[in-house]
């Protein structure tokens, strides 16, 4: 079990460092959306060395930052990012951060 949190762990701190390699031009720059994901990714990550997300949640939920990642590459593809992409961006990250709190808050732990 402790190896899958060091597992989950390491793909979570990696997930998060490819936000901040993929920006280019001012026009497609989303720091925001990056910060926000930053400490998304350490939520889960905590959650995930805490035993407060189960193996099954921190899955889904990376699953769910790895959604919000694509979304964000194919926002940026074009070279820029207009305000009703950042907007949805912005709606997937008020979603996924309503997802880890209430997995990290529900009766469910990690043995």
């Amino acid at each position: 079990m402790q190896k899958l949190k060091t597992s989950l762990i390491a793909a979570a701190l990696g997930l998060a460092s490819i936000g901040a390699f993929a920006q280019t031009a001012a026009a497609t720059t989303t720091p925001r959306v990056d910060q926000r994901e930053a400490n998304q990714q350490a939520r889960i990550a905590n959650g995930a060395a805490s035993g407060e997300l189960t193996g099954k949640e921190t899955v889904r939920l990376e699953k769910e930052q790895a959604a919000i990642n694509k979304a964000e590459a194919n926002a940026k593809a074009d070279g820029t990012v207009t305000k009703h992409e950042r907007k949805r961006l912005h709606h997937m990250q008020n979603a996924a951060s309503k997802d880890i709190h209430a997995q990290k808050h529900d009766a469910q732990t990690a043995k």
